[in-house]
């Protein structure tokens, strides 16, 4: 099987949905096992997985379970991810177009 065949449109959505729905859950989880007191996700964890598309899934875990709101320099970098991931974006999408 070829690499092409798997970089379809539909999977890549897919990969997108899952990363997001997976940072998502772990905001959710980290949450949890703050207010327990037990072992909690680590902050570079969460923000990797935001770097690696989730940042839509941790925008919507801290808003949703009201977790790492304030927290800096968290906030800082995860606004960083964010802009730099519009630019990515907005800078394939152009090239796509005009190619």
């Amino acid at each position: 099987m070829d690499i092409t065949t798997l970089l379809t449109v539909p999977n890549a959505l897919a990969a997108f949905a899952l990363v997001n729905i997976w940072t998502f859950m772990l905001f959710g989880l980290d949450k949890i096992r703050a207010e327990e007191g037990t072992w909690r996700v680590s902050e570079g964890t969460l923000l990797a997985w935001a770097l690696l598309g989730g940042t839509i899934g941790a925008y919507t875990g801290r808003a949703v379970f009201r977790h790492k709101t304030r927290k800096q320099p968290f906030s800082s970098n995860l606004r960083q991810m964010a802009i730099f991931q519009v630019f990515a974006a907005a800078l394939a999408g152009g090239w796509m177009l005009a190619g």
